[in-house]
């Protein structure tokens, strides 16, 4: 008896992501063709195409789907359900070290990966990457707002710290990358939290001064 055939165009899209999100990561977009795609993921041209009709397309797709999730669920998840974003992201930097060292090799940011080689290859390739960008700050940024609503962080700035969060974030991980080495995560945390220090406990800078003043009014 001949071998039934399964009809599973979904499963087929989700294999070509598959293999597409990892040559990308591993070699580069441009260092992957179309058909080094089709034989990993063990498609036809007619198939792959079907789902992606370009190489662009397919690229879009891993961006939009797959890195957008990864963000999402190292950094944004974690950051949202922590008890305050300075905890959040000292867990997500530690982890992510953790992870890599047991791992034993980085491969780097997925994200950063892919800016790195496509911001200034296409207009659409760079619009999609800042967007996640920006979504990662906002995400941070929230949630130090959401801290200083519950009287925490008076003295820091939520845009400012997320930036900086991102902008250490993703350095470190190319210079792990780079010297394959993820102790630098901790190492750029660090130096993170000594250029954006947790406000004292007697408040924001601003706040300081006022008690001061009615001190002195008192006395």
């Amino acid at each position: 008896m001949r071998k039934k055939r399964i009809n599973d165009p979904q499963g087929m899209r989700r294999r070509v992501l598959d293999v597409a999100e990892d040559c990308f990561q591993a070699r580069g977009y441009h260092a992957s063709s179309l058909g080094d795609l089709m034989a990993a993921a063990g498609v036809t041209g007619g198939a792959l195409h079907h789902h992606f009709p370009t190489k662009k397309a397919l690229a879009l797709a891993v961006i939009e789907e797959r890195v957008a999730a990864a963000v999402e669920e190292t950094w944004i998840e974690p950051v949202r359900a922590a008890p305050s974003a300075r905890n959040g992201v000292r867990a997500v930097f530690e982890a992510v070290a953790a992870a890599l060292e047991q791992q034993g090799y980085v491969r780097g940011c997925p994200l950063n990966n892919l800016a790195h080689e496509l911001s200034l290859a296409d207009p659409d390739f760079r619009i999609a990457l800042a967007d996640i960008f920006a979504g990662w700050r906002r995400a941070i940024s929230d949630k130090v707002r959401a801290d200083q609503e519950a009287g925490l962080e008076g003295g820091t700035d939520p845009d400012r710290f997320a930036a900086l969060t991102v902008a250490a974030y993703s350095g470190a991980m190319s210079m792990a990358k780079a010297e394959q080495d993820a102790g630098v995560l901790r190492q750029c945390l660090e130096g993170l939290e000594r250029v954006e220090p947790p406000p004292s406990q007697n408040g924001s800078p601003a706040r300081r001064r006022r008690r001061v003043v009615r001190q002195q009014a008192i006395r």
